[in-house]
């Protein structure tokens, strides 16, 4: 019976995340990169691309309702560690009820270095991001990629998600080796997940 009541529970909280993804996206398209939240597959393949046994916090970008939250602290990753950067309030309210320990940061993304400035953050052991770069320039989406590899250890990544075939970081891109996974079929719609690393850092 208790099994079943919290498989219940779950589902409830998936269809209200659902909603929130949904009228979120209603209100705001181009902040939000999908219209639904990251499947538990996808989530799963993110939170598997970092280094659980490296030290420093783990800066995730736009984490949305948190389910590649979840999936970090199911990977091993204490609550703690993590730094969430989201734009919706809403979102920020659900995501600091559901990890007081987080830490939860208001803002855009986008604007990283603003967001971390004043904060005494030690250097990541890497940075997550949800963000929908595609709607940005493709010199703005360098841009963050350089400053969030620049917050973090030598040899970090920067892992991103999308839902796009091709890399939502110009292949070009001087200094930066990239590695892509394949294709995460179980979520809607189907999904990759990207890792950046600055060249001239890795050991």
């Amino acid at each position: 019976m208790g099994r079943l009541s919290d498989a219940g529970m779950k589902l409830g909280t998936d269809i209200d995340d659902a909603a929130r993804f949904l009228w979120a996206w209603i209100e705001k398209p181009l902040a939000i990169g999908s219209v639904t939240p990251s499947s538990p597959s996808l989530a799963r393949m993110v939170a598997e691309q970092v280094d659980k046994t490296l030290s420093g916090p783990i800066i995730e970008l736009g984490p949305g309702t948190g389910p590649v939250t979840e999936a970090l602290v199911k990977h091993g990753i204490r609550p703690e560690r993590l730094i969430l950067i989201e734009f919706n309030p809403n979102f920020c309210d659900l995501l600091r009820a559901r990890y007081p320990r987080a830490t939860v940061i208001e803002g855009s993304a986008y604007d990283l270095e603003d967001r971390l400035s004043g904060k005494e953050i030690a250097p990541a052991s890497a940075v997550i991001s949800g963000l929908p770069l595609f709607t940005k320039p493709p010199l703005e989406r360098v841009a963050l990629l350089r400053t969030a590899l620049a917050r973090s250890l030598p040899g970090a990544p920067f892992i991103q998600f999308t839902y796009a075939v091709t890399s939502p970081i110009p292949r070009n891109t001087p200094g930066i080796l990239s590695h892509r996974s394949a294709p995460i079929w179980l979520n809607i719609p189907p999904a990759r997940v990207w890792t950046y690393r600055d060249i001239s850092r890795m050991t």
